[in-house]
């Protein structure tokens, strides 16, 4: 019966070191490098202090005050509320006329400025892109970035002076033979309004990524489409769109997420009782309800459930936008 020997290594020769599993990198070592990285580059993450502060202070913090949605808040009383209601003052939303009626102007106006406003910004970019003469690009730029930079009553006086029974739209139809419009006091023109002058104050402003992700877009991708006979309408369209994609999606994710959150400082103030019917929103009813009638639990139900639909929005949008073209948030 024969046996199997292991033949030894000749005299002379060394043995190869055994394979060895690498070692596990632990909580310790992951720890440790966190720190390490933190003390090289503690100037960086220095920066990032005031911005967390400010989003604790004013974003985490204030949400414990959700909980008086369903407790009975008093004035003077616990912050937290007192008497525990559970959903009464849901249902007493739910079931208020007034409520869905700002309901559905809260979906006109950010709608409309949504269909408006994100466009917008994309096509003066792209226009811009192609300007050679670089003074009057840059001319355009200033003057298209200028409202920007003026506050929000700023923009709601010069749209109400514009627009005023004697103001200068009203001149120049009164030109034509047209009589005046009241065109702050007609509710049937308030949702043009906010949307031309969100349009007059963002458009600008916004174009600034997208001129950003153009100059990724490599030089080299237009000259084959040159090449290949395109003209610039299809480079724009084969080129250039495909090359400001993610910045699109991402910028339309975001939006997506605010469109339950028409702007509130400028809706309060360009309406009035007059055009209540179309310019009322979610955010204004909560203001009115909450600060104007001391009725905080009521407003903070209204408050939470456009809160919670906002985030339904943003990550319905960004799941529907990584399972389609690949571009997500997170």
């Amino acid at each position: 019966m024969s046996t199997s020997t292991t033949s030894a290594p000749p005299p002379g020769t060394r043995q190869p070191p055994s394979a060895k599993a690498p070692p596990r990198r632990g909580r310790r070592s992951a720890r440790t490098g966190w720190r390490r990285a933190l003390r090289r580059d503690w100037q960086l993450y220095s920066l990032a202090v005031l911005p967390l502060l400010f989003f604790l202070v004013f974003r985490y913090v204030p949400m414990l005050g959700n909980v008086i949605a369903f407790r009975r808040f008093e004035p003077g009383g616990s912050i937290f509320g007192g008497e525990w209601v559970g959903l009464r003052y849901v249902e007493m939303f739910l079931s208020d006329p007034t409520f869905w009626q700002v309901f559905r102007n809260t979906l006109w106006l950010g709608g409309l400025t949504l269909v408006f406003c994100f466009p917008i910004p994309i096509v003066l970019a792209l226009l811009l892109n192609e300007v050679r003469r670089r003074a009057l690009k840059r001319f355009v730029q200033s003057v298209s970035y200028l409202p920007h930079f003026l506050s929000i009553v700023i923009v709601a006086g010069i749209t109400m002076q514009m627009l005023a029974t004697d103001g200068a739209i009203n001149h120049v139809l009164g030109w034509f033979g047209h009589d005046p419009i009241r065109f702050i006091q007609e509710p049937e023109w308030f949702r043009t309004v906010y949307v031309g002058s969100e349009i007059w104050q963002t458009a600008g402003w916004g174009t600034i990524l997208y001129l950003a992700a153009l100059t990724t877009i490599d030089e080299d991708l237009y000259e084959a489409a040159r090449i290949d006979g395109a003209n610039r309408w299809q480079q724009i369209w084969h080129v250039t769109l495909p090359g400001i994609r993610p910045t699109m999606i991402t910028l339309l994710i975001l939006n997506i997420g605010t469109f339950m959150a028409v702007g509130f400082e400028k809706v309060l103030l360009l309406y009035n009782a007059l055009t209540y019917p179309t310019a009322d929103v979610i955010s204004t009813y909560v203001y009115r309800t909450g600060v104007e009638s001391n009725n905080f639990s009521y407003a903070a139900a209204i408050g939470l459930f456009e809160a919670i639909i906002g985030l339904v929005l943003i990550t319905s949008a960004n799941q529907l936008s990584r399972r389609t073209v690949g571009t997500s948030l997170w």
